[in-house]
């Protein structure tokens, strides 16, 4: 069972990035696309079951943030992107503003695949010699 709910993991991780940086180029093109329904409705969903499948992961593996360090790394870094993603597709009032902040977005949804992947809460830092 905890195979299965990690590649759900995995699998939403995938489709969020996805969506979110297909979402960035519309954004940009200023395509009528990001404001259809689906576009609007189907990353709430796709993330609604990315957080459930973390939340049901930490439960089975005893990870929790403020327990397991990288967890918590994650979970700080979860909110950074979320913050930067909203401002990279509707709070940014410049289209450099909203660029910067889709490169940042992008950028740390990378240094969050890899701290799960290294279970190190400095993630690729750690690999850069900045931290660790």
């Amino acid at each position: 069972m905890y195979l299965a709910i990690k590649h759900l993991h995995i699998l939403c991780a995938a489709l969020s990035i996805s969506g979110f940086v297909l979402q960035g180029v519309w954004m940009m093109r200023r395509s009528p696309l990001l404001d259809h329904r689906v576009t609007r409705t189907l990353p709430h969903v796709i993330d609604t079951v990315f957080l459930g499948s973390a939340i049901m992961l930490a439960t089975m593996s005893g990870q929790y943030p403020f327990v397991a360090p990288w967890v918590t790394a994650k979970v700080v870094a979860l909110v950074v992107y979320i913050l930067l993603g909203a401002t990279a597709l509707r709070w940014g009032r410049t289209m450099r503003v909203r660029v910067l902040a889709l490169l940042a977005a992008v950028l740390t949804f990378s240094w969050i695949v890899s701290v799960a992947l290294s279970k190190n809460p400095a993630g690729f830092l750690a690999f850069a010699g900045v931290f660790g």
